[in-house]
């Protein structure tokens, strides 16, 4: 644990020696910090940055070695396996070969909302899920050739990969190989909101040294950097419950998002090639507050750290990422660094939302609770130890300076801001998938958003993107379906509580935009209490909650819809098939008339502007949360809402099992007073009796009770 009043130089020699003594265990905390002062390469032979335009862009080599040994490796059989030959949906599959369409999925920000969304919704699409795999729609995962993210999403993906593409099941719940997600301990206080207390404090004090082993390095870092290492603790897999509070394991620290490519899964080409999204914040801008579409959108992926935007349009060798460029040259020929992609940062540098909610005048986190003492906790001891320039942001070193002056904001800086990639309304992360240079057919958009007052999605993302795709992107990304314009009408459609597809017909050969098949999160289709429309500041899950989140998730998935009723559609699965093979139709010549199966199922899934549909189709959807496993007063509220009918029953029966207890003991009141009556009245007759024998003239009486009275008279 840190201890601020002892010199730096003692704090640096005890980073060091506990990184020895933790070298022969499970590595150190402190693989955190980057590598620093190492030879560059020569940059005149082997750049590390690469420029384009929108009209000339290319692929980095390596992903398009990716993709393309992907697609003539692996997607052939993964499409068979799926589709079969074709003839369920009314095509020859053979007619498609080598022209098979390429598919993007986008999960969207929410924290640990949109990751348990997101990881539901990818276990409906896999095949290796038995459930998905016979309604139909498992299967999409494997056939297609990319994975976007952000926030929350960005979280799950950092964990599929890490773990080296798992079952969604065995991620999040653990197996003998696996931890699990460990969700019901708290993210920011995992022993309860004590934050003094001894297992939250060593806690604190291991997330503490990562950070200072960072910042001992002359690195810049930021309350991104100690939430970055909270995340990892449930989603990089060093984590156990055993080890949670120890230093036994490196809690994911040394694990590296360029060194994926080393993943067997990833060098199997198994998976698709994942991107993770995050905005910037202009240097100088100091901006609390959602941002405009004009600041740069960066993507990381496994290979290049950059952007597609005209004013940028450079990407940065990832593995060097963390070095500090001017016009595209270190500082000295040992002034670079390595390691900087840490898999923790690149996943909490998505997820900084804190220029949002921070409020420094009030050291106040907004939206957090209690969870967010915990997290200014961390962030004070971090500043009583290292230096920082801006706490609100992920700090990067920008490797773009000096490059495009006149249309790059942060052309002249040395530093990147960088937030929570939704920061300009972009929930969900489409753009990346919308690169001419990509050539998707099919998008799937996979919206875990919290737009309303019960934190369901109301379509903002999704217009945020297509503005920004239609406006600043026109030149480098492909065009935008058309989906309904306002957030009002994605409501009064009822799009945003179902599946649909967007774009299914294209006025131009080649289609001028690719298929939107849009996943909101919605309620239950059969009409059962959502447990899915959590908050984005929810930072623990119990077991059951979490149980009851996926299979709820997963059951939608598959399901798709029916107008007018709450039972799945048997056929969502194929026509799933159907928006995914569409496309390979316009790449024959001629092109075959789309099947008739799959005409129903577009006449029945796809968003027609001049006749949309209506929410009224989706009758008997609950939106209000409905929280599985309550406490207090309101575990008692909920559970007369969910057994009203019994209550009220019950209630009833109690009254009548009231009345008839009071009557009996009115009639057993009564009976007592008519049996004592009785054996009074026999004492009173036997001792009249008694009397006479002795005194034949004595009185006699009308009762017992005058009987005593003259009795006693008589005796004074």
């Amino acid at each position: 644990m840190s201890t601020p009043h002892l010199p730096r130089s003692f704090l640096l020699a005890c980073l060091f020696l506990r990184a020895s003594l933790l070298a022969f265990s499970q590595g150190s905390v402190t693989d955190y910090a980057p590598i620093t002062n190492i030879s560059c390469p020569n940059v005149s032979s082997d750049p590390l940055i690469r420029t384009f335009t929108p009209q000339n862009q290319t692929l980095h080599p390596a992903e398009e070695a990716y993709i393309g040994t992907r697609e003539s490796s692996v997607l052939p059989g993964a499409w068979s396996d799926w589709i079969g030959n074709g003839s369920d949906i009314g095509y020859n599959m053979s007619d498609f070969q080598g022209s098979l369409p390429k598919i993007g999925i986008a999960i969207s920000g929410g924290g640990y909302r949109a990751a348990l969304y997101g990881a539901g919704v990818l276990s409906g699409f896999d095949a290796r899920v038995e459930a998905a795999k016979k309604a139909g729609t498992g299967g999409l995962l494997q056939v297609s050739s990319y994975l976007s993210a952000l926030s929350g999403g960005s979280w799950l993906t950092g964990s599929v990969y890490f773990n080296n593409f798992p079952n969604i099941t065995d991620m999040v719940y653990g197996n003998d190989e696996l931890s699990g997600w460990i969700l019901d301990l708290d993210l920011a206080t995992p022993d309860g909101f004590d934050l003094f207390n001894d297992e939250n404090q060593h806690f604190y004090g291991s997330i503490v040294w990562s950070v200072m082993a960072k910042a001992a390095l002359a690195i810049d870092t930021s309350i991104t950097d100690p939430w970055a290492r909270m995340i990892s603790y449930h989603f990089l897999n060093e984590t156990s419950r055993d080890n949670f509070f120890t230093n036994d394991s490196a809690h994911g620290a040394g694990q590296i998002w360029s060194q994926m490519p080393d993943i067997p899964a990833f060098a199997q080409h198994q998976v698709p090639l994942p991107i993770i999204m995050a905005d910037s914040r202009p240097i100088g801008d100091n901006s609390t507050g959602p941002l405009p579409p004009g600041p740069t959108v960066y993507e990381i992926t496994p290979f290049e750290f950059g952007s597609w935007d005209p004013g940028l349009s450079a990407m940065m060798n990832l593995s060097f990422t963390g070095t500090h460029l001017l016009n595209g040259q270190p500082d000295n020929d040992t002034a670079c660094v390595q390691r900087f992609d840490q898999a923790g940062f690149v996943m909490g540098t998505s997820a900084s939302l804190f220029n949002q909610i921070l409020d420094v005048a009030t050291n106040t986190l907004n939206g957090f609770g209690e969870d967010g003492a915990g997290l200014l906790y961390v962030l004070s001891r971090q500043l009583q130890e290292v230096r920082t320039r801006a706490d609100d942001v992920a700090n990067w070193p920008n490797p773009f300076n000096g490059i495009n002056p006149d249309t790059f904001e942060d052309s002249g800086s040395r530093w990147l801001e960088l937030v929570d990639g939704s920061t300009n309304g972009e929930n969900v992360p489409l753009g990346q998938l919308f690169v001419k240079a990509r050539g998707l057919d099919v998008i799937v958009g996979v919206d875990a958003s919290a737009n309303d007052a019960n934190n369901w999605p109301n379509g903002s993302s999704i217009i945020a993107s297509q503005n920004r795709i239609n406006t600043i992107l026109n030149t480098s990304h492909q065009g935008f379906p058309p989906i309904p314009s306002t957030e009002e009408d994605f409501i009064s459609t009822g799009v945003r509580q179902r599946p649909t597809f967007f774009g299914c017909n294209p006025t131009q050969t080649p289609p001028e935009y690719p298929i939107l098949i849009y996943m909101p999160n919605s309620p239950p289709l059969t009409g059962d209490n959502p447990v899915t429309n959590t908050g984005t500041f929810k930072l623990s899950y119990t077991a059951l909650h979490t149980q009851l989140f996926l299979e709820q998730t997963q059951q939608n998935t598959i399901g798709g819809f029916l107008a007018d009723s709450n039972i799945p559609d048997p056929d969502f699965g194929k026509c799933v098939q159907c928006a995914a093979i569409d496309r390979a139709r316009f790449r024959l010549s001629p092109a075959p008339a789309r099947s008739d199966y799959c005409a129903q199922c577009f006449t029945h899934y796809c968003f027609d502007p001049s006749d949309p549909p209506s929410s009224d189709e989706l009758p008997g959807r609950k939106l209000v949360f409905v929280d599985p496993q309550p406490t207090g007063f309101s575990k008692i509220e909920d559970l007369f809402k969910d057994h009203k009918a019994a209550w009220i029953g019950g209630g009833v029966a109690l009254i009548f099992v009231l009345i008839g207890l009071i009557g009996f003991l009115i009639w057993w009141r009564k009976r007592k007073t008519y049996v004592e009556n009785k054996r009074m009245s026999k004492i009173l007759d036997d001792a009249v009796a008694r009397r006479h024998l002795l005194d034949p003239s004595a009185t006699d009486y009308e009762s017992y009770e005058d009987y005593l009275k003259d009795t006693l008279s008589k005796e004074g």
